[in-house]
């Protein structure tokens, strides 16, 4: 898999006509060497791949790192410079998103006269795109927690119980059934606060006849996980409830029109139109998806920008929402998988509307 992936950039080589590729970001790293420490640098070129770390991970790296060749730096840029220079560079594809103006700005000055830097971000975000079966393993582990986590907490979820109480029980939860970590900082939005995408979780009191919108995810094996549920804490106002069936019509309805070869704009125009349809235009302002792997964010994006069609194998989530200020909010997320025919949900919970009781 690891020869495969290194092939996929060296014909990115010679479609950009570059001596070298500069890897930077972890999460490429990661996924082309395997290496799973916190900081080193890989360059690729037509013949050989060079792995450069500092002194703490140079043992971990020869456990790991099948390369040509593994060097210890004290100096990353120096390193990266000394290196461009051994193997005789002129032009050297970077990942432009991942490297900051200032070390891009010392890495120009290293070799000013003889090197031409280019940033190749669109290759770079393409990369990780098709998930192998491995990976999609690890993917669907990952999201296999959220439902029994969720179940284990919905006792706390009551009136007078804090939205930080709710997002803390929930990582501890995801956590003792084997999550690395927590994806994001959880959103715990209940209320009116469920007008905000990002709310992020605070000490607001839930209150009878609220919905909770509850955005969470974990990680195993160093790959993300991703699902939103919107629940009603007793009963709620008719309006809520209609927002809630919209935009789980709008959800469904983008989900069957995945498809091999489907514009993702498209897609992501089945769930618009539909809240359009139902008046709620105005109040879905984000894209309807976005990729999930190494990063919880990462290609495809699923938006009315988007210009990439279905791929078998490509991850994203499906996340329609309606936010209306003062009243409240609804998002309702999936991660699925697409397939040769159409989808597969890797998220498990399941998104019918759902009142808890208020005791």
């Amino acid at each position: 898999m690891v020869e495969n992936r290194i092939l996929s950039l060296r014909q990115v080589l010679r479609d950009e006509g570059v001596d070298a590729l500069l890897l930077w970001s972890m999460p490429n790293i990661r996924y082309v060497t395997g290496f799973t420490g916190s900081d080193a640098v890989v360059v690729v070129t037509a013949k050989r791949v060079f792995f450069l770390t500092d002194s703490r991970y140079v043992s971990q790296a020869r456990q790991q790192v099948r390369v040509d060749e593994i060097r210890e730096y004290k100096v990353k840029i120096d390193a990266v410079a000394s290196l461009i220079a051994d193997v005789g560079c002129h032009r050297v594809g970077f990942e432009g998103e991942a490297v900051s103006v200032a070390v891009f700005n010392k890495l120009r000055n290293q070799n000013a006269d003889s090197l031409t830097w280019l940033p190749l971000d669109e290759h770079f975000s393409r990369l990780r795109g098709i998930k192998a079966l491995s990976e999609l393993e690890l993917l669907a582990n990952a999201a296999g927690l959220h439902q029994e986590a969720l179940e284990e907490i919905l006792p706390r979820i009551r009136p007078g119980a804090t939205e930080r109480d709710v997002a803390f029980a929930l990582e501890i939860a995801l956590r003792r059934r084997g999550g690395e970590d927590r994806a994001f900082d959880f959103i715990v939005a209940s209320g009116p606060r469920g007008a905000l995408p990002h709310g992020v979780a605070t000490d607001k009191q839930l209150a009878a006849g609220e919905l909770v919108t509850i955005d969470f995810g974990t990680r195993i094996g160093g790959y993300y996980s991703d699902e939103t549920v919107t629940l009603a804490l007793g009963e709620v106002d008719s309006k809520l409830r209609r927002i809630y069936d919209c935009v789980l019509e709008a959800h469904d309805r983008a989900i069957e029109a995945i498809r091999p070869g489907a514009e993702l704009k498209a897609i992501d125009a089945v769930a618009r139109d539909y809240i359009a349809e139902c008046g709620y235009g105005d109040y879905f302002g984000h894209g309807l998806g976005h990729g999930v792997g190494l990063q919880v964010h990462e290609f495809p994006t699923l938006s009315p920008r988007s210009r990439d069609r279905v791929e078998e194998g490509m991850v994203f989530t499906v996340e329609p929402g309606i936010y209306v200020p003062e009243l409240g909010g609804v998002r309702i997320e999936d991660m699925v998988v697409a397939t040769a025919v159409g989808s597969r949900r890797l998220t498990r919970i399941s998104k019918d509307f759902r009142t808890l009781p208020l005791d």
